[in-house]
């Protein structure tokens, strides 16, 4: 299935229905009085956040979407019936803003999250609203009010926990599929990955973390070079990004450190909380480097980049590495989203305070019978 993560939709509510003008009409019933019924209100728009979709392709050929209009109201006090709802299914993690002004209005962030993106019109009143004690025949009706219009901007932002960060052919989509069972496609030639894939890291059982595999950068792709500019959005709900490195290139003449630094500071041009996220430095591809030499490469690397975070070697292709990766990224994703939690109130009233002066309540076998306290009567008492 194709990646689309922008697209533009134009929706429409129903209308509400009219209200209706009639009489009452019967047999030896001369004066029946109104019965004109309520139109009924117009369908509403929904969105659904399904976790099935990861993409919003289907908008992209399906621009018009409009609920039905509510129905008139007719004799006999008979309401109109209310228009069809419009439900759209949309991936988890998608924002809809409008397409004008580009002001966010919704977004959908936990699956089965539904909102309201388009109110229906009420419907108008029937002349049975009217009838009053000095009015006894009206004949006054109210139409149907319209439903909401919106022009609006779809914009999928995938929600991962890490990202991954890096030039093209610097390991990416190997590394996630060494952790994962995502099977991107790898090949020996740059832009091998044309979209986002997401990847399900399992630690061990209940111990798992996302990770978003994006096309890679180039330098100038906050203007507009390469594809990675298009992506870079899906790493802004990132916990984590790991900039991977390619330490053994194929042209020699290739400087890894200018290549990574010119990745951070398209990440600065681009957003400047991106660039303040949390990152670490990871060097791939350390199994083409010669054993005797790879301390040196490694601690030659950090000192010219200039790098004061973690540091990971790492060869994602025979996974040298990989695991103890893993195990640390899944532990600072968890610390994060404890942090993220908010912090539950407890009500002073029914805590129980460490130095609790009550006592303990003995059970019933350990408490003794009191002695009768019925004052003893005097000897010539129980004589008479």
């Amino acid at each position: 299935m194709k990646f689309v993560d922008e697209a533009f939709i134009d929706i429409a509510a129903g209308d509400g229905g009219a209200g209706c003008v009639s009489f009452s009409h019967e047999k030896y019933k001369e004066f029946g009085g109104p019965n004109g019924g309520d139109g009924g209100r117009g369908g509403h728009v929904y969105a659904v956040a399904d976790i099935n979709l990861n993409t919003l392709v289907d908008f992209r050929f399906s621009r018009r979407h409009d609920a039905k209009n509510g129905g008139h109201g007719m004799g006999s006090d008979m309401f109109g019936a209310k228009g069809d709802d419009v439900i759209l299914k949309m991936p988890v993690g998608s924002i809809l803003s409008d397409a004008e002004t580009g002001e966010m209005l919704f977004e959908l962030m936990e699956p089965g999250e539904q909102i309201l993106i388009a109110k229906g019109g009420d419907g108008g009143f029937g002349n049975l609203r009217f009838k009053s004690s000095t009015n006894r025949a009206p004949r006054s009706k109210t139409p149907g009010w319209p439903g909401e219009r919106k022009s609006l901007k779809l914009e999928l932002k995938v929600l991962a926990d890490v990202g991954l960060l890096g030039m093209p052919n610097a390991g990416k989509s190997t590394f996630i599929s060494a952790v994962s069972n995502a099977r991107p496609r790898i090949a020996d030639y740059p832009f091998t990955t044309l979209h986002p894939n997401l990847g399900v890291v399992r630690v061990g059982p209940e111990q798992s973390f996302v990770v978003a595999d994006l096309p890679g950068l180039i330098e100038g792709a906050s203007e507009g070079a390469g594809l990675g500019h298009l992506f870079l959005r899906h790493l802004q709900r990132t916990r984590l990004l790991l900039h991977i490195v390619d330490l053994a290139p194929f042209d020699e003449s290739v400087d890894p450190v200018a290549q990574a630094k010119a990745i951070v500071g398209e990440l600065k041009k681009y957003d400047e909380a991106l660039y303040k996220k949390p990152r670490w430095l990871v060097l791939n591809k350390l199994d083409m480097v010669d054993a005797d030499k790879r301390v040196a490469i490694v601690k030659d690397f950090v000192k010219r980049f200039k790098f004061k975070g973690p540091v990971f070697e790492i060869s994602a292709l025979t996974r040298e590495g990989c695991e103890q990766l893993v195990k640390t990224i899944y532990k600072h994703v968890r610390e994060v989203q404890k942090s993220e939690q908010p912090v539950e109130e407890i009500d002073p009233r029914f805590t129980v305070l460490a130095t609790d002066p009550s006592p303990a309540i003995e059970p019933l076998d350990s408490v003794e019978p009191e002695e009768s306290k019925t004052p003893k009567l005097p000897n010539k008492l129980k004589k008479a």
